[in-house]
Order: structure tokens, then sequence, then C-alpha cells
């Protein structure tokens, strides 16, 4: 019932979903959400697999790791906090999740969610229990650690993936990139334009004491100097850029222009230096709008090659885009832990099935979207709201709760005013 309310009912709170699905009804479906001792992994899990079944296990099979804040209200939604929402593109009052999409070609649906928590969460065990957070998950991790823990889980669980996605705020943190470099993993991470670069193998080492110049030096120096990746883009000539084609789009075939140089990367601690591919792309209509990315991929590996998987960044906006305006990813009454996870669990279930359909009927409609399916589904299942005695039911209920609201405000303005008087 939660799941045909999520992709049938155009707002996905409970009392919506109890006037259109029926046989539910909005404290039945919250207690399933909030109360029922369902496994959520255990559904994820098998999410991830189906999907690995459809869009797995292919050279262009990728995992895609990102956030999305969602805006909340008040301080008892588990996690809530003022922190950064970059669908907003600001501080704002809100949840933040790290997500992970499987994606191949136009093909993604997200299959792993962890919900982060800020440090005052974590430092407020009575807030924490509260919320129902499991005491091993009251800890403080970053988002780049969350999502080296998903895709370390995804790989365990035996999801096929053949590289890892990522924008410039995962990008930039060496440990994770260099964690996946160690694991063996290959990634296509964003970057910030003020990454360092060596164009040469900076071959650090430790410089050799002097005699009679005090203590032995212990920290590593390079041989050469580092360059920002902007600085370098602005000294290559006009020849030097590259137009490769990305991918079909509603407005003709997209194309770009690209820079690439294999290059040095060294955090100034370890022994030795990485090098890794340098991408930079540039929109042939919007020439100001530059992407740079870093890619341990292998040596060989073609510059077409490098821009498609630079490019697959798009379909993780589309995951999250899909899963927000047609299957409630972010519309929901979930405040504690479990709730929270109860409700992506089955946002996810949505999402595979809106795939699943979409490669089915890809013959013969290649254009079906979830918004399609979304309309179809909200038409053709079983309705509740068909007759006029049950909508004017549901309207009289509705009139009945905004009074009992409007009765209890003036209640407490009265004892407020009386208080004041006395």
């Amino acid at each position: 019932m939660y799941l045909s309310g999520l992709m049938q009912t155009q707002r996905k709170n409970m009392e919506r979903m109890a006037e259109v699905v029926p046989g539910s009804g909005d404290q039945a479906l919250q207690h399933f959400l909030t109360n029922s001792p369902w496994n959520e992994r255990e559904v994820l899990d098998q999410v991830a697999l189906e999907a690995d079944r459809l869009i797995g296990g292919e050279e262009g099979s990728a995992l895609l790791v990102d956030e999305s804040g969602i805006t909340k209200k008040g301080k008892h939604s588990v996690g809530v906090s003022r922190q950064w929402n970059g669908r907003l593109g600001k501080v704002d009052n809100c949840q933040v999740g790290v997500y992970a999409t499987l994606c191949r070609g136009p093909h993604a649906t997200l299959v792993d969610a962890r919900l982060y928590l800020p440090d005052n969460w974590v430092q407020d065990p009575k807030r924490c229990q509260k919320a129902g957070i499991p005491e091993d998950r009251r800890t403080l991790k970053s988002k780049p650690q969350m999502a080296l823990e998903m895709i370390r889980y995804n790989r365990r669980l035996g999801v096929r993936f053949f590289w890892v996605g990522m924008d410039g705020f995962y990008g930039n943190d060496p440990d994770l990139l260099r964690s996946l470099d160690s694991d063996g993993e290959v990634f296509m991470a964003d970057i910030h334009k003020d990454q360092r670069i060596y164009l040469e193998d900076p071959q650090p080492s430790v410089p050799e004491a002097k005699p009679g110049r005090g203590r032995n030096k212990t920290c590593r120096v390079s041989r050469v100097s580092p360059i920002r990746v902007d600085k370098w883009m602005e000294d290559q000539s006009s020849t030097a850029w590259k137009r490769v084609g990305l991918r079909e789009s509603t407005k003709g075939f997209l194309d770009v222009e690209v820079l690439h140089r294999c290059v040095w990367v060294w955090d100034g601690k370890e022994e030795h230096a990485h090098q890794w591919h340098l991408l930079v792309r540039r929109e042939i209509n919007a020439p100001g709008e530059i992407k740079y990315s870093l890619s341990n991929a292998r040596n060989d590996i073609s510059i077409e090659r490098l821009a498609h998987m630079q490019g697959q960044r798009y379909w993780v906006e589309r995951s999250f885009q899909d899963g927000k305006s047609h299957v409630g990813l972010d519309h929901y009454q979930a405040r504690s832990w479990r709730s929270w996870h109860h409700h992506m669990a089955l946002v996810m279930m949505a999402m595979l099935f809106m795939l699943e359909e979409r490669l089915l009927h890809k013959r013969t409609y290649p254009l079906l979207s979830c918004s399609d399916i979304e309309t179809l589904l909200a038409r053709f299942l079983p309705r509740r709201d068909i007759d006029l005695d049950e909508v004017v039911r549901q309207m009289e209920n509705r009139h009945k709760k905004r009074q009992h609201s409007i009765d209890h405000a003036y209640h407490k303005q009265g004892i407020a005013q009386a208080g004041m008087s006395g």
C-alpha cells in the first residue's frame, strides 16, 4: 500500500496516500514506516542486486556517489541541522543523505543510501536515543567516508560496476581517491579548479642533512613545483582542445571540447606520487562552463572513453530528480532513524520498478519516462477516491482536522493571554 501510494499520489504524505489507496489508513501506513521491525538493509540489498541484473556487469556500468539535502522544519527529524543543502545552494535546515546510483548509459537508479549525522547529533546521546539511532551508528563520519563504505559494501554484495564517479566535493578528498586506488577501483572524480598537479614526476624525497645544520629533516619535498589545474588550462592553445561527442539528448547530439594530459598528484606525505589522467571539459555553447576531473583509469584508455565517463555524472542528478518528482524521495513523514531508512528503501524499490518498465518497453516506447509511468499508474491502479460520496467524505474529514487545528491554536492563544493578564 505504501509503495502504491508513492507511485500513484501527487502528494506522498500518509493522509493523501490513505485517501487514494484502497484499504489503507494513515495510521497503519505510519506504523509500517516507523514501528514495523522489517529490515531495510535486506530490501536495499535486493534492490541493488535486481538493478545489477538489469544494468550491471557491462563496461559502461558505473556506481555514482553523491549527496542530496532535503529541507525540514524544526529540530526533531533525525539528522536535521543547519547544514549545506546542495539542492538550494546554501546553508539550510535540512537532512542530508549520501546516495549511490547504479548507472549504465541513460539508465540509472538509486541503490543505496546513508543518512549523514552532523556533530551536534553525535554529541547528544539523548537526542540520538529519542530518534532511535542505533548506538553503533552514533559516530561522526565524513560524507566521503560514508561514500567509501557504500562503494565497498556494494562491491562485496556483488554489484558489478566497472568504475566509480563523483562530484568535486568527494573528488577533493585525497583519502577517498587514494583508498579507491588502493582497493583497485577505477574512478572518475571531478575536482576543484584550485587542485594542484605536477606536470612531471615530483619524485618526493627527504633532503640529505648538511653537516652542522641542525636536526635531520624528515619531511619529503618534491623536486618540481605544482601548478593549479585552471592555470594549466589557461596556458593551453586553442588547438589543444579536442571535440568529442558525449551522448544523444532531446536537443540533439551533445558535443563538448576536452583537454587531456597524464599528470602526477602528491599529497605532500606519500612516498611516491600518483600518475593519473586529467580531463578538462568545456561546453561548445557555453565555453565558460569548465569541468575538471581526475581518473586512475588504465594508461591506454581513449580520450573519448574518459569524456564519456565524466559525462555520466549527469545521470545521478536525473535519479534525484526522478526520485523527488515521481516517487516521493523528499516527501515523507519520517522523524526517526528507522522510518527514514524504511522510506528510502521503498523509494528505491519504486525507482527499480520504473527502471524495469522502461527497459521492458524500450522498443515500443523508447521515450517512456518516470513521469509517464506515474501517470499510467495513477490512472489504472485501483483508487479509493472514485465516487462522489467518498470524495465528499474525505473533504469533510480534512475540514474536521483543519478545524481541530484552528481550535487548538486559539485555545493556546487564550491560555497565553490569560497568563499575561494574570
